[in-house]
């Protein structure tokens, strides 16, 4: 009954830094469009930005930045996104380690945004 997901939100301390951050370490692409929370735009997919002091309706019940933890597939491989990560100053805390994600086996690593969300990055095993 469900394809795939087309997006989801975090909430954040602050739509800038989280924007600047994601669009300088991941090379996603912002979107901001009139009475819309800003996007981040990856893929066929986005993440929806909904600052702590300015939401909108309708969200989760108690929506709190830093509550995310989420993964993300890489379309190049592993090894340029970590070298992104260290030139941007961002430690890795875990990996490069191998999970199972919902295609099979994979390689991935974890990190912090500016909001302490959990962001994993992924590559697939062929």
């Amino acid at each position: 009954m469900i394809a795939g997901i087309d997006h989801f939100v975090l909430m954040v301390r602050s739509v800038e830094d989280s924007c600047a951050f994601y669009q300088r370490v991941l090379g996603l692409k912002r979107l901001d469009e009139p009475n819309r929370p800003t996007g981040l735009l990856f893929g066929s997919q986005k993440i929806n930005l909904h600052q702590a002091t300015h939401t909108f309706e309708p969200k989760a019940k108690t929506p709190m930045p830093g509550s995310g933890d989420f993964c993300l597939i890489a379309a190049r491989p592993l090894a340029e996104i970590c070298a992104s990560l260290e030139a941007n100053g961002v430690a890795i805390e875990v990996g490069p380690v191998e999970r199972t994600g919902a295609r099979g086996k994979m390689m991935s690593v974890y990190f912090r945004d500016p909001d302490s969300n959990l962001v994993e990055v992924s590559e697939y095993r062929e």
